[in-house]
């Protein structure tokens, strides 16, 4: 008895090792507000959203620790719409338009393969008091969104790029971190040269944060295309915490994204006060856009907020956004909205 009972014990330990050095994490976010909507030059919309100050998704995450501090991971995230149940951001998204990839990690960085976050994405995020809102952020709404008619988003090759490989440094000097992106077209000749090219890079030190990014986008997301004008954006922002206040601030500018030559410069300013339990939120873009065959136009937006923890995953928030284009009519929304992270 005591040699079966020997071996069930060795058994058990040698699983128990196994799964110590394999993590398979489910996680993503539920967002959904109520609101009336209205952008500049559009009508005006009542509608329960979803994801007001996050796009809601889920996602399946791992890493299998390989020994000699080198771990394997992957990830498989999709975007969901909790107003009517549907998968993606839009009808016709990626089935995984979050994530789709696996990597290599170690002492020299990571190395992702798969679709994965643009160079735009996570640093415009960090730079803003609303984050990754979509439906929100002015910020976000002057690079990514198309919500207005006549204006051009700047960033043209979308939040996540297919086919893209992605090398990571390590930190370095104290608290940077430096990506490099490549996207391949993953088509035949002549296209197979098409591709979007980008460096990011992040500095975290203390209360202080910077962030920006370089990219040159021939393809455009999720569905894979060819453009017809290699569009070129930039950024650089920050943000400083002084407990009391924390402040944000960014600059941006973009060319060749809807014609040869049209130009466009975003000035972003913000800040986060804590109140109570949550935190007041305010930021304010301005994009001046230039187009050869038209007079300069100008988008300003601005964006006034309460966001308030019930709990470490789960938060209220208000939203008040004015937002102004010119040529068209003004447009004011009003959200209230629970946002919760499992």
């Amino acid at each position: 008895m005591f040699p079966k009972f020997a071996l069930s014990v060795i058994a058990l330990a040698a699983c128990s090792a196994t799964w110590a050095q394999n993590t398979v994490t489910i996680s993503g976010t539920a967002d959904m507000y109520v609101g009336s909507i209205q952008y500049a030059g559009t009508e005006r919309q009542n509608k329960l959203g979803s994801g007001g100050m996050t796009t809601s998704w889920i996602g399946f995450s791992g890493t299998e620790d390989l020994g000699g501090g080198l771990k394997a991971g992957f990830a498989l995230g999709s975007f969901m719409r909790l107003d009517s149940g549907a998968l993606g951001r839009f009808n016709g998204d990626t089935s995984y338009a979050r994530d789709a990839n696996v990597s290599l990690s170690g002492s020299f960085g990571s190395l992702k393969l798969g679709r994965s976050s643009s160079p735009n994405f996570v640093p415009s995020l960090l730079v803003n008091p609303f984050g990754a809102s979509f439906a929100f952020s002015p910020l976000i709404q002057h690079m990514d969104m198309t919500n207005v008619p006549g204006y051009t988003k700047t960033a043209q090759a979308d939040t996540g790029w297919s086919n893209q490989v992605v090398y990571s440094t390590p930190k370095i000097f104290g608290g940077l971190t430096v990506n490099l992106h490549y996207q391949f077209s993953n088509q035949p000749s002549p296209n197979d040269d098409k591709n979007n090219a980008a460096i990011s890079a992040t500095y975290a030190s203390g209360p202080l944060l910077l962030s920006g990014f370089y990219e040159q986008a021939e393809l455009n997301n999720p569905t894979v295309t060819m453009r017809a004008l290699k569009a070129k954006d930039w950024m650089l922002g920050g943000a400083y915490d002084l407990k009391f206040l924390k402040a944000f601030a960014s600059y941006g500018a973009a060319e060749d994204m809807a014609q040869q030559d049209d130009e466009a410069a975003t000035v972003q300013a913000g800040v986060s006060i804590p109140l109570g339990s949550g935190k007041v939120l305010a930021s304010y873009a301005q994009t001046k856009y230039e187009v050869s065959s038209a007079s300069d136009l100008t988008r300003k937006t601005l964006s006034l907020g309460y966001d308030y923890a019930l709990s470490k995953r789960t938060d209220v928030y208000s939203i008040v956004m004015h937002d102004r284009f010119t040529g068209t009519n003004s447009g004011t929304s009003y959200a209230i909205g629970i946002r919760h992270h499992f």
